[in-house]
């Protein structure tokens, strides 16, 4: 450890501990106010004062002897038996020390009557001691079961964060696979369109590169980035394929949608269906916007033979189902069947509202 190190780490320990001292200073001050001003007697005010200071001190004693001693050195290691005995026997020698004191106190001002009476309640302040450790133990328990807790919650999401950081990672390379794949067979033909196509390529690679590693985006622009897409895809296969898209329902400008959902199963649409199909081919996508609630449907023909890889779906589509489950859990539902000519994909998603 280098000495900035060590020095940081005593800074925050030392700041940590005194606001321990303060916090716990506090509270016993507290709770001694609270037994004078409760305190009915007719004594006079000095020996209520000392009467009270004897008390709080014994009690904190035996707090702070259980919270450093007693619990980390048998309670946390499993010794119930032994730790119940020695709560019980620290309650036992507590008691008389703490009524002697009292009593010596007491005989100072000459008071009999009030020397009697404290010797008479022997049993209850051995109760009262007593229910104290047992009172102080189960705070302690309380306190380290949300300390955990919070500790176990924040490494959940420091999980959760890197394995999503960890899919994000995986959708860049698949896409831009597939990409460079169109790219290659546009050029091939020598389009009159690619002006056209760079314009659309531009946008969603500015959408990929800046918009995907956001929680969340606008549903209108995740909806752009499939009109794109498709669009790529149209000039590509030209009449060979039927290419079509839908939006229907609500407004999406009132909505947020987690990035890049929806581009794993159209990529597999085309890659998986489309681009397997020896005679013309389909694909088509339908998204309906209602009650706070996206359904997004898509139909691609399929080859005749046959081709587990499109429910397998590699990385994309484990992926995206690894998303949608760590970042919508109980809000989506995702269904994904085959008939003899049609691959079908239905996700419905509760929306967040902008």
């Amino acid at each position: 450890m280098s000495i900035l190190t060590a020095q940081k780490w005593g800074e925050k320990s030392y700041e940590f501990f005194s606001k321990r001292v303060v916090y716990h200073s506090f509270i016993w001050a507290t709770y001694m106010l609270i037994l004078l001003l409760l305190d009915g007697s007719d004594e006079g005010f000095g020996l209520i004062l000392r009467n009270t200071l004897i008390h709080v001190f014994f009690l904190i004693l035996i707090v702070y002897f259980n919270y450093l001693y007693l619990i980390p050195r048998f309670l946390s290691k499993k010794y119930f038996i032994i730790y119940l005995f020695l709560i019980i026997f620290t309650a036992v020698l507590v008691t008389p020390i703490e009524i002697v004191c009292l009593y010596w106190n007491i005989w100072e001002n000459g008071n009999i009557n009030t020397q009697i009476e404290l010797l008479e309640k022997q049993s209850g302040h051995f109760i009262f001691i007593f229910s104290t450790l047992i009172i102080s133990t189960l705070l302690k328990i309380t306190k380290e079961w949300f300390f955990q807790q919070a500790i176990q919650k924040d490494l959940e999401n420091k999980n959760l964060q890197s394995e999503l950081s960890f899919l994000k990672s995986q959708i860049n390379p698949h896409f831009l696979f597939n990409t460079l794949n169109n790219i290659y067979a546009l050029s091939l033909k020598k389009s009159d369109k690619a002006p056209e196509i760079v314009l659309r390529l531009s946008e969603m690679m500015r959408y990929m590169l800046y918009k995907s590693n956001e929680k969340k985006v606008p549903l209108e622009q995740e909806i752009q980035y499939i009109q794109n897409y498709l669009a790529l895809e149209k000039t590509r296969y030209g009449n060979k394929a039927k290419i079509e898209f839908e939006c229907t329902g609500d407004s999406p400008k009132n909505y947020n949608i987690v990035p890049l959902l929806f581009i794993t199963f159209l990529e597999n649409s085309f890659k998986h269906g489309l681009s397997q199909s020896i005679t013309e081919g389909f694909v088509i996508c339908k998204l309906h916007i209602e009650k706070n609630r996206i359904n997004f449907q898509l139909e691609n023909s399929k080859t005749t033979e046959k081709d587990d890889r499109y429910f397998q779906g590699g990385i994309g589509l484990k992926n995206v189902k690894r998303r949608l489950e760590l970042l919508y859990n109980s809000k989506f539902k995702l269904h994904i069947q085959e008939t003899k000519d049609i691959y079908t994909v239905n996700l419905k998603i509760d929306l967040d509202r902008t």
